[in-house]
């Protein structure tokens, strides 16, 4: 069969090249750049001719391919090239087909109607204001009349080194030089105008493929004027779906689905057409074989496959055209932009419901118009717990990957514990720090390369595991049949070293930091921290925030970080310093406890405000004096007083066989928090 040549300047033309290859005819793709190149895929039936030609030219090479027929898809502002093809095809004695864009100016109101770009720009001469000029690079001389032009006119033009080179030497550069590939979505078109504060968007009728009523759309919305550059005369021709049905009689080509067109070469169907569809697909351990049939079903049914390059790898049995990515917020403007293709699948290492990036995908991609599916996979977890033979359905869930995550107090408050590790020498810091919390006969199992060939599981105690070589991404699995569950609270104070430190003593210790209302993730200051009772009370309450304790004494600071070991609270930073300078490079507090402030209470309460104004306070006092300066601050500073108590404890003493109350000096607890927002 002879070949069919089709001069594929549009989208049109690129779709209707490759469905006839699908159908297993010749074709010869004609493009005039490299970058046109790019956007089809060669294969037995397809072929690409990359280049420029005159009408002698086109002529020639129509004739040595011998085509059955001509097909100018070309652009409808393309005159000149689309006479050549016309002229070649007449040369040649070769079937012409003319592929006309559909036109549609019956939604258009209150828009410039000009004949040409030039007329444009001298409508633009008498106005002011930035300008969206979406007419192409070739137009864009034209503007250069304009007075101001190089900060005035923001230029569209296609990302190629060729184009963005041209517009450089015409002064188009830095922000007014926008390189994109089209068309793209009401959305993005309205934001770059807003973006720009243009108040006029120039664009030729480009029709649906074009993603023309996306900008005359966003032209309304942004409040911009629309300057419209008609529509050359052209030749008599016919619709995509007319050249489809002239070609499968004249090739003789069976009937079938119809070519999908609209949801693909319209930027933003109308409610009409049906939604495109983005699915977040979690590939399990990262292989085709690991992918459950519905990862793969989702894989080989999508347009266009998005993730990063070891994802898009797993997928490379399944030649499809791709975008190495994984932030959403690129993800999703990639999308919009390529209106062709109508499937999108995101691939995703793992399961998209287990520390994966689908959460932050939904927030992107919401309000977008698409149909989000989400396909589930194989997590790291799952398959290391059932490699070993261990029920997960009791793990506590960690990540490190790119968090902080308290790994040593997980481990100590529950029997199974399982992380995903990212950093290189992550396993020998987890299991260096397990050791130095107390935490040496647990059993630690890592996990490398799951599902791959040259997969790796290690068991043993975090000393038989810590001089081992490890990859970057592994999962741990940690075992411990000691471990305490739940929230200790009202440690005895013998199980604290104390030495010389003063400590608060543990009825008032339980008291106080229940007025302060820890959250796990609290960012906690416990300002005269003493031996770290406290400390260490708030910590095991704020089990994935921080704790910070401010203490003035270097006796007292080695007193803390020796009891943080005792109670696997690494999540506690000593600072040794007087406050309040030694808060001012922490980060901003949720609460703070104050236990002793070195007649500086008035200061470091300013500057907890200056940080949070809305921080919530614990102070404890024993003299009248400090008393004094907590209500003057309560006057004085924007804090919202809750309550001031007085507590009183009384002990037993057994003196023979009788028990004395012997009474303790009382404590004054003060609660209250910022006013500010």
């Amino acid at each position: 069969m002879k070949p069919v040549i089709i001069f594929a300047g549009t989208i049109e033309g690129r779709t209707l090249s490759e469905y006839l290859a699908g159908q297993k005819v010749r074709v010869t793709a004609c493009v005039a750049t490299e970058y046109g190149e790019t956007l089809l895929d060669e294969n037995e039936y397809l072929n690409v001719h990359t280049g420029r030609m005159n009408q002698a030219q086109m002529t020639d090479f129509i004739k040595k391919e011998s085509a059955a027929l001509v097909v100018d898809a070309t652009h409808p502002y393309a005159v000149e090239v689309s006479e050549n093809v016309w002229g070649a095809c007449l040369s040649s004695g070769t079937e012409y087909l003319r592929l006309l864009r559909e036109s549609d100016l019956t939604d258009i109101k209150d828009a410039v109607l000009v004949s040409s770009v030039e007329e444009a720009v001298e409508y633009l001469k008498h106005t002011d204001g930035n300008i969206l000029a979406t007419t192409g690079s070739k137009e864009l001389v034209k503007y250069t009349v304009l007075p101001d032009y190089e900060k005035r006119v923001f230029a569209r033009v296609l990302s190629t080194a060729e184009v963005a080179s041209a517009c450089e030497k015409l002064g188009f550069r830095g922000r007014n030089l926008i390189c994109m590939q089209g068309p793209f979505s009401e959305a993005l078109n309205e934001a770059m105008l807003r973006q720009f504060d243009c108040r006029y968007l120039v664009t030729k009728e480009t029709g649906k493929a074009g993603g023309f009523m996306e900008k005359v759309r966003a032209a309304g919305r942004a409040d911009a004027k629309l300057i419209l550059v008609g529509r050359p005369a052209q030749k008599e021709g016919y619709a995509y779906e007319e050249v489809v049905e002239i070609l499968r009689k004249r090739l003789g080509m069976a009937e079938g689905p119809f070519p999908e067109t609209s949801d693909k070469i319209c930027a933003a169907p109308a409610a009409s057409v049906k939604k495109r569809v983005v699915t977040l697909v979690g590939t399990g351990m990262g292989t085709w074989e690991g992918m459950t049939g519905e990862a793969v079903s989702a894989i080989r049914d999508a347009d266009l496959l998005i993730g990063a390059e070891r994802m898009l790898q797993a997928a490379g049995a399944v030649k499809k055209p791709s975008f190495n990515a994984y932030d959403p917020q690129k993800i999703s403007a990639y999308i919009a932009e390529h209106t062709e293709y109508d499937r999108v699948a995101i691939l995703l290492s793992g399961d998209i419901g287990f520390y994966s990036g689908a959460k932050k995908l939904y927030d992107a991609l919401d309000g977008c118009g698409y149909e989000i599916r989400s396909v589930c996979g194989v997590s790291s977890l799952v398959y290391l717990c059932g490699k070993l033979g261990v029920p997960w359905e009791d793990v506590c869930l960690k990540s490190t990957h790119g968090r902080k995550a308290n790994l040593v107090q997980a481990v100590y408050t529950h029997k199974k514990t399982a992380a995903l590790l990212s950093a290189k020498d992550s396993v020998k810091d987890l299991c260096r720090e397990l050791q130095e919390y107390g935490l040496a006969n647990v059993n630690v199992s890592i996990g490398e390369r799951l599902g791959y060939e040259d997969e790796k599981i290690s068991s043993g105690t975090p000393s038989e595991l810590e001089g081992g070589q490890y990859g970057g991404l592994t999962v741990a699995l940690i075992e411990n049949p000691e471990a305490v569950s739940g929230i200790r609270s009202c440690i005895g104070d013998e199980e604290f070293l104390r030495g010389k430190a003063p400590m608060t003593k543990s009825e008032i210790r339980s008291l106080s930091v229940s007025k302060l209302r820890l959250t796990k993730e609290a960012v906690v200051y416990d300002v005269g921290a003493g031996t770290g009772s406290v400390t260490v009370e708030m910590a095991l309450q704020a089990a994935d925030g921080t704790v910070y304790a401010i203490e003035r004494k270097e006796e007292a600071c080695e007193l803390i970080e020796k009891n943080k070991r005792i109670f696997g609270v690494p999540h506690i930073q000593v600072v040794c310093g007087l406050a309040p300078e030694a808060l001012a490079d922490l980060p901003a507090p949720t609460h703070a406890f104050i236990g002793g402030s070195a007649g500086n209470l008035k200061e470091i309460i300013e500057c907890l405000l200056k940080k949070n104004p809305s921080v919530r306070l614990v102070i404890n006092t024993v003299t009248l004096e400090t008393i004094g300066e907590v209500t003057e601050c309560l006057k004085t500073l924007p804090l919202v007083e809750e309550e001031i108590i007085s507590v009183g404890i009384a002990k037993a003493k057994k003196v023979s066989s009788y028990h004395l109350m012997t009474g303790l000096n009382p404590i004054y607890i003060v609660t209250c928090k910022g006013g500010g927002q």
